[in-house]
C-alpha cells in the first residue's frame, strides 16, 4: 500500500507539472498564465461537443456556438432549430438536443447555475459519468474521476492491463484506478492531463514514448506492450444501406421535409428520403408516401455516407411536381436554405441537386 501511495504521489507529480508546461491553450480553459477556474457553462457546452470528436474539429464550432449563445439563459431561451443550425456538421445531433435540454432543466430548476454536485449533474440530459466527473472537477475543482477513450488508454498502458477495453470488468477497475489517482487538489487539471496526454503523446498508433513524463512508471513499455495494449474487441462490420433522396421542385422551389424527433439526424431537416423503397420506383414512393404526382425522376448522381452502425448509399433523383397537396414539409429556393439544420448527407445531396440547376 505505502509502495502504491508513493507511485501515485510521484505519478501526479510529473503529469501535473508536464501538463502545466505543455498543455494546450484552448477556449474552454482558464489561459495559460491566468489563476482560477473555467466557466462553468464553457465547461458544459465543450464538454458535449468533444464527445467522439476531435479538439482541432471543436474548436470552431465552440467560438461559434458562445459567440450566438453566450450563456446558458440565451442557449436556453432559443428555438432548438437554431442550436442544430449551429450544430450542422458536427454531427452526433443527439449531443445538440441534450445540450438543449440540460440547458433549460438548469435554467429551470437550478436557478440558471451549472450544478456543482455529480449528483445534480447526472440529472441532465446528456450528461453520464463521464461528463458530469469532467464538470465538477474541471469547472468546480471536485475530486471526481473521469474516464474516457484517452484516460482508459493511458490507465491501460501505465499498468499493463491486457484484457479487453471494452469488458465491463475492465471498465470497472479503469474507473477505480481513475478513482484512486485523482487529488483532492487540482482535480480538474489533473483529469485534464491524463485526457492531454492521452490525446498529444499515448496516442492510439504510434505514441511518442519519448515525449511521456510518465515512461519510468509504464508497465507496458517496460514489458515492450505499447503496442498490443489497449485490446480492443474487433468492431462489427457496418450493415449496407441505401437511400433514396428525392429533389422535387415546383414553381423553382424545392420541398424539404423535418426528420422525426428520435432516431438517426433526429429534427434535422432533408430533401424527401426513402430509407426503403420496399420495390418501389421513385414516382410511386413520392404519390403513396408524399402524396405528390412526379414526373419521371432523373437520377443525378450518388455517394456514400458512413455512420457507427451502416454504410449508407445515397442515390439522388430530380422531379418535377405535377399535382397533389402536402401534408408536411415546406418548399423553398436553393438559396433560401441557410436557416434550415442540414445533416452531412443532405449537404451533399443538395450540392448535387445544386450543380444540374440551370445557371
Amino acid at each position: 500500500m505505502a509502495a502504491n501511495r508513493c507511485n501515485h504521489t510521484k505519478l501526479r507529480r510529473r503529469l501535473l507539472g508536464w501538463y502545466r508546461r505543455e498543455r494546450r491553450e484552448l477556449p474552454w480553459r482558464i489561459a495559460i498564465g491566468q489563476t482560477g477556474r473555467p466557466v462553468p457553462y464553457h465547461v458544459l457546452v465543450s464538454e458535449a461537443m468533444l464527445q467522439q470528436t476531435q479538439v482541432a474539429t471543436v474548436i470552431p464550432y465552440f467560438l461559434r456556438f458562445i459567440e450566438q449563445f453566450p450563456t446558458v439563459q440565451t442557449l436556453a431561451t432559443s428555438p432548438q432549430q437554431q442550436v442544430l443550425r449551429l450544430w450542422q456538421g458536427l454531427g452526433y445531433y443527439a449531443r445538440a438536443r441534450n445540450l438543449h435540454a440540460a440547458a433549460k432543466m438548469i435554467v429551470d430548476q437550478f436557478a440558471g447555475h451549472i450544478p456543482k454536485r455529480t449528483e445534480d449533474l447526472l440529472l441532465l440530459p446528456g450528461v453520464g459519468r463521464y461528463t458530469a466527473g469532467a464538470i465538477a472537477s474541471i469547472a468546480f475543482g471536485k475530486a471526481e474521476p473521469v474516464l474516457d477513450g484517452n484516460v482508459g488508454r493511458v490507465l491501460t498502458r501505465l499498468w499493463a492491463i491486457s484484457q479487453p477495453l471494452q469488458a465491463p470488468k475492465t471498465q470497472r477497475r479503469l474507473w477505480a484506478l481513475a478513482s484512486q489517482l485523482v487529488p483532492q487538489h487540482h482535480a480538474g487539471d489533473f483529469n485534464q492531463a491524463l485526457m492531454e496526454l492521452g490525446a498529444t503523446v499515448c496516442t492510439p498508433t504510434s505514441p511518442d514514448c519519448t515525449r511521456c513524463p510518465l515512461i519510468s512508471l509504464c508497465r507496458a513499455h517496460s514489458s515492450n506492450r505499447i503496442a498490443s495494449i489497449p485490446h480492443r474487441l474487433p468492431r462489427q462490420s457496418p450493415r449496407p444501406a441505401r437511400h433514396l433522396v428525392l429533389a422535387i421542385k415546383r414553381y423553382g422551389k424545392f420541398l424539404f421535409q423535418q426528420r422525426p424527433d428520435r432516431g438517426l439526424w433526429s429534427a434535422m431537416w432533408q430533401l424527401p428520403t426513402a430509407e426503403t423503397l420496399n420495390g418501389q420506383s421513385p414516382a410511386q414512393w413520392s404519390w403513396q408516401t408524399l402524396g405528390l404526382k412526379v414526373n419521371h425522376p432523373q437520377e443525378l448522381g450518388s455517394f456514400t455516407h458512413r455512420t457507427t452502425h451502416r454504410t449508407i448509399q445515397f442515390v439522388v433523383h430530380r422531379a418535377q411536381a405535377r399535382r397533389g397537396v402536402i401534408t408536411s414539409g415546406l418548399w423553398r429556393c436553393l438559396d433560401e436554405v441557410d436557416d434550415l439544420p442540414l445533416a452531412k448527407p443532405q449537404q451533399l445531396a443538395l450540392a448535387l441537386v445544386r450543380q444540374h440547376e440551370p445557371k
